[in-house]
């Protein structure tokens, strides 16, 4: 089992430089993790252990029976999932079709669950991937050393200089550089609840409401109450083979089969409900915040007091009075990735040469 998430490792690596903020994380670090390491858990009890085992009458083999429903499918009948267990029925949604006209649902999506999973990681990769190809290492290239607290005084004034000549050479031009980053925002939260409805569509349009149905459930009476987890996602299903009997007739042998996979799977979608409603929330508190930094002066100058805490705040002022929304942002972006107290001496010398007092 080890071994089948060692290859998750590498998608948790941080990197040296810090080219986003923690809500994109959520998106192309943590979600995809999971996701990930959810496909490759369900890979693993599908392909390796055994995802099916069908019971029916002995002129059948139980291995033909299992392939057969396997890659043919199983149904269980909503009708019956109400019905006293042991009593009326044998299992949840297991039971005797009595007339041509009852419901009877087939479950298919359990052989694909682990490609879904994966391509849905893929797409929660792709707007992260879109401004790591738009950075272009632009960040890292400004950072250099200057995360490190302990930095040659040579080097330093040199790497300051080199920032600083970039910036005053280039002000006003970074605007096409964060709107691009705040496409890629936007894209997360389109993302995050268009695969919301994705899987709602997948499940046959259980799993919008999935999670608040299981929570609902554990407090209802226990004698009275529909599991969703069964109706989603059923242990216990029935699968009809149909056979030529000894006259060349076609007699339909009707099996039940025991999906252990589904022990699984009802788990998995359980937390990916809360994840993704989390995350969706999240996002779009940040869209939020994103709009308020885009149009608000005032608070893009107070983010970046913030930011630069030690240096003066007449010299953080002068400097976001004479910076549009681009520039505010490459310069938030530095100070999330410089030491202070070097960040607090090129605001200081920056401050300088906007108001030209230090032309060096």
């Amino acid at each position: 089992m080890f071994d089948v998430f060692g290859s998750v490792k590498a998608l948790m690596k941080l990197d040296s430089v810090c080219i986003d903020n923690n809500v994109f994380r959520m998106h192309y670090k943590a979600t995809v993790v999971i996701l990930v390491a959810f496909s490759l858990l369900v890979t693993s009890r599908q392909y390796i252990g055994d995802p099916i085992d069908c019971i029916v009458d002995a002129s059948v083999g139980g291995d033909i029976m299992d392939t057969y429903c396997w890659i043919h499918s199983t149904y269980t009948l909503p009708n019956h999932l109400k019905s006293k267990i042991g009593v009326v029925v044998p299992h949840p949604g297991v039971g005797g079709l009595t007339s041509k006209t009852d419901e009877v649902k087939y479950h298919k999506y359990y052989q694909w669950v682990c490609f879904v999973l994966f391509f849905q990681a893929m797409l929660f990769y792709v707007p992260r991937y879109l401004w790591k190809t738009w950075e272009g290492g632009r960040m890292k290239m400004l950072v250099m050393d200057l995360n490190c607290p302990i930095v040659d005084e040579d080097n330093k004034c040199g790497r300051k200089k080199l920032i600083l000549d970039y910036f005053i050479s280039n002000i006003k031009n970074h605007n096409f550089y964060a709107f691009r980053f705040f496409f890629c925002e936007v894209l997360n939260f389109i993302n995050v609840v268009g695969q919301i409805f994705f899987m709602d569509m997948f499940l046959g349009y259980e799993f919008t409401t999935y999670g608040a149905d299981v929570l609902a459930f554990t407090e209802k009476d226990p004698m009275d109450r529909e599991d969703p987890m069964a109706r989603v996602f059923p242990k216990v299903t029935k699968c009809t083979f149909n056979k030529y009997g000894p006259g060349g007739n076609i007699i339909p042998y009707d099996g039940l089969c025991v999906l252990p996979l589904n022990i699984v799977n009802e788990k998995i979608y359980v937390f990916l409900w809360f994840w993704f409603i989390i995350v969706a929330v999240v996002s779009g508190v940040a869209l939020g915040y994103r709009l308020v930094t885009v149009f608000g002066p005032q608070i893009r100058m107070y983010l970046l007091r913030s930011k630069s805490r030690l240096s003066d705040p007449s010299e953080v002022e002068a400097i976001a009075n004479k910076c549009q929304v681009g520039d505010w942002f490459v310069l938030y972006q530095l100070g999330k990735n410089m030491d202070p107290l070097i960040y607090r001496e090129l605001m200081r010398d920056l401050a300088r040469r906007l108001e030209g007092r230090d032309t060096v």
